[in-house]
């Protein structure tokens, strides 16, 4: 037998030179590939490690998780389908091979860029440790098996079985899942929407309706506060989200107010030195902005001075130090002037009855 007639029979459905072709073809793409990873990709990953961009560190993760026999099961893929005739039960052992290894390497791809961009998010916001951190987790988990289920049905459909079916199923099992854990999922999602949007954080003080208190813990299904009086307030997440917090830790400045009420023998002299005396009050206290101070009304019991000032700072025992202060200087003040405070009480004052004649 000569060389053409050997290169021209057939084996499996292929001549020999067929075979010889793809065999080089393979050979060929497989060296390619091995080049590339020792050249381009060593070179990009040392360029990368330079620079401050994240995308391009991004890339060198998916290159890493870039399997070589991955790789190589994809090109005798496309060499058996491109160049040779395959008999079906080759060629669906070649495709099964295909898809299950696109389906790794998709769920290797997904799972690198799920991991970074959820790191990247939680390290800008602060959330890399403590329950924040736990949650963020828990919603990687969520992403994951979304991809794991998008991918799946996507290997199930080229591997040629009826997905419909099972996508009904998968919908309508949801559906009855989702009502049956209903409260517990919208838990669950008001405490990633507590995460994510973060209207308060571990450690600050909360005000919710009648309930207040300083943030312990933000779990999965609720959150617990620390109550003034020592107790411990759990409320549920989906309960929290419906309604208004106030968040004074976050507060900047502290608006005060305080009245003081004089007696109605006080001169107008006297009245018109108090607001002085108060202002004065005020600003010699450190951390204090005055607003104002006014002879407001009169009342049943005194005459009435509303006086507003700014703390430059949140604190609230910083605060209650300066109003103290503030209280006892007025005090001394009014004693130095002689202005009397006015006693909330009522002073009834009787007629005596006429005496019979």
């Amino acid at each position: 037998m000569d060389v053409n007639e050997y290169l021209n029979a057939v084996w499996l459905g292929n001549t020999v030179r067929d075979w010889l072709i793809a065999v080089a073809i393979l050979a060929a793409a497989i060296a390619a590939l091995i080049a590339i990873k020792a050249l381009v990709v060593g070179r990009f990953f040392k360029f990368a490690a330079r620079t401050s961009n994240e995308i391009d560190d991004l890339v060198v993760d998916l290159l890493k998780r870039t399997r070589m026999m991955v790789l190589i099961i994809l090109v005798v893929a496309a060499v058996g389908f491109l160049v040779l005739e395959l008999v079906p039960t080759v060629r669906t052992v070649v495709k099964f091979a295909a898809v299950i290894a696109l389906f790794f390497q998709g769920m290797s791809w997904g799972n690198g860029i799920i991991s970074f961009w959820m790191n990247r998010y939680a390290a800008q916001r602060g959330m890399m440790t403590g329950p924040s951190a736990a949650t963020v987790g828990a919603l990687v988990v969520l992403v994951r098996i979304m991809l794991f289920l998008v991918l799946f049905l996507f290997a199930l459909d080229n591997l040629g079985f009826e997905i419909t079916p099972l996508v009904t199923g998968l919908g309508i099992g949801g559906i009855a899942v989702a009502l049956a854990v209903q409260n517990i999922l919208g838990d669950l999602f008001a405490a990633l929407s507590i995460v994510l949007d973060k209207p308060f954080v571990v450690g600050d003080f909360i005000v919710i309706d009648t309930h207040s208190g300083t943030v312990e813990h933000i779990g999965m299904k609720s959150t617990r506060l620390r109550s003034l009086s020592g107790e411990q307030i759990i409320i549920g997440n989906a309960d929290l989200l419906k309604a208004r917090i106030n968040n004074y830790q976050r507060m900047v400045e502290r608006r005060a107010v305080f009245r003081l009420g004089v007696v109605y023998e006080t001169t107008s002299e006297q009245l018109s030195r108090i607001p002085g005396i108060v202002r004065l009050a005020v600003v010699r206290q450190n951390l204090t902005r005055f607003d104002r101070c006014h002879f407001k009304k009169y009342t049943d019991n005194d005459l009435e001075f509303e006086t507003v000032y700014w703390m430059l700072t949140a604190d609230y025992n910083v605060y209650m130090d300066t109003q103290q202060a503030i209280n006892l200087e007025i005090f001394r003040r009014f004693e130095e002037e002689k202005i009397e405070l006015a006693h909330r009480a009522r002073v009834y004052q009787l007629a005596a009855s006429p005496t019979p004649s």
